[in-house]
């Protein structure tokens, strides 16, 4: 039975908490189409709509996309729905790239990433999805690319042609240049030996390499020994150019 995208949005509105959506709308500078719905209420919303007709309801709220009426929360919970419902991988890829143009800002981005566990059942075959996203130019086809590299392929198969394809990425917006920051201090976090070598030697712009060293230099997991070894390699960077606009993920 198809859950009616009518029903699905009256229980988003009953599921939202006005200060909520308030503190949100701080974190997410120009979307304003928010409800202030929980993630932990959006994600058992979709384990029950996967659970059904999942593909109806994505395609209603597909339709209700292009035509602007998709709110921010229901763009989440698309990206969610797809996670808990593709099982085979030739249509949950079909689903990914169908999605990915959806992504307008890094909540949609990173949570639609956490949802993707099929990643990890078929990471050949993600990383040449990937690919196209990771070469792009766009803001959130690269957000997308670098934050699944930091999800998925953490490993000893996958981190040298990780960091390399993170270190190929050129856009200068503020979203992907954090989400490759971020991914290179997670890789270092986890895999410190492996990753000192292109720490040391990168073709990532100065601001880009100074806030993945200030990330992992946050991080509870690294010691202060290390963390001063880190702090010494920060480079003198030229000025920002605006980019570094809020400290957001």
């Amino acid at each position: 039975m198809t859950l009616e995208r009518s029903e699905i949005r009256r229980r988003l509105e009953e599921l939202a908490e006005p200060g909520y959506r308030d503190f949100n709308r701080k974190l997410l500078p120009g979307v304003e189409d928010m409800l202030g719905v929980r993630t932990p209420a959006l994600r058992r919303l979709a384990r029950e709509i996967a659970k059904g007709d999942w593909r109806g309801y994505v395609d209603q709220v597909r339709t209700a996309w292009q035509q602007g009426e998709a709110c921010h929360e229901e763009r989440l919970l698309w990206g969610m729905v797809v996670g808990a419902g593709a099982g085979a991988w030739e249509e949950a890829a079909a689903y990914i790239r169908d999605f990915v143009p959806v992504i307008d800002n890094w909540a949609v981005c990173d949570s639609f990433c956490g949802t993707l566990k099929i990643a990890g059942k078929h990471k050949a075959e993600m990383w040449e999805l990937l690919t196209p996203y990771l070469d792009s130019e766009l803001e959130y086809e690269c957000r997308f690319g670098a934050v699944m590299l930091l999800d998925y392929f953490i490993d000893e198969d996958y981190v040298d042609r990780a960091l390399g394809a993170l270190d190929r990425i050129r856009s200068q917006a503020y979203y992907s240049r954090m989400a490759v920051a971020w991914a290179v201090s997670i890789f270092y976090v986890k895999m410190p030996e492996r990753v000192m070598p292109y720490l040391e030697k990168n073709h990532l712009d100065d601001w880009t390499y100074n806030k993945a060293l200030q990330k992992i230099c946050e991080s509870l997991r690294i010691d202060g020994q290390t963390r001063a070894v880190i702090r010494s390699m920060k480079r003198q960077a030229g000025p920002a150019g605006g980019i570094d606009r809020r400290e957001m993920p």
